[in-house]
């Protein structure tokens, strides 16, 4: 029974992350400010730090698959990114300390490698026209600020959640 609880999360989070989008104001960090809610890519950061770098890739790949198909036109750039970017935070993790503050700080490095591969994706294929540094500024910033924002609360849940779960696989 446990088991089913992770995809639980992950799929609750994946709808959040659009419920929220519909339901705060978009201009809630000013005219001209984009931000992004990334609980899921949170999560999955958090369960490669906490449960295993395997699961993490894993969850990536299969939320960023899921992440393609619903929101984006182009499949096949969150399914790449998701993973990537969870295998880099694990090996970024092997050489820090396992702490909240260092899990809290490389996530939110993560999710602003997230972005600018997205960015960067969209830009080679044409999708945008937005320069490196209006990006920056127009859309970083805040997602960053809002993303760190939920670490802030749901970082320690994350955390114990995630350690007991690895805890369970171990003990199996």
């Amino acid at each position: 029974m446990k088991k089913f609880l992770l995809p639980l999360l992950f799929l609750f989070l994946f709808l959040l992350e659009s419920l929220f989008v519909q339901l705060v104001p978009a201009d809630i960090f000013g005219p001209r400010k984009m931000w992004v809610p990334h609980f899921l890519f949170s999560a999955v950061l958090f369960l490669t730090i906490y449960g295993g770098r395997k699961y993490g890739i894993i969850y990536g790949a299969v939320f960023g698959l899921l992440f393609d198909i619903v929101y984006t036109e182009i499949l096949g750039i969150n399914l790449f990114l998701y993973p990537f970017v969870a295998y880099i935070v694990a090996k970024i993790m092997h050489v820090l300390q396992n702490n909240i503050i260092v899990a809290f700080i490389v996530s939110l490095f993560g999710i602003g490698l997230l972005e600018i591969g997205v960015y960067e994706m969209d830009s080679l294929i044409h999708v945008t026209q937005l320069s490196f540094m209006s990006f920056v500024e127009m859309r970083i910033y805040p997602t960053l600020l809002f993303n760190a924002i939920f670490l802030l609360l749901a970082g320690y849940p994350f955390k114990k959640y995630f350690e007991k779960y690895s805890q369970v696989l171990r003990d199996e």
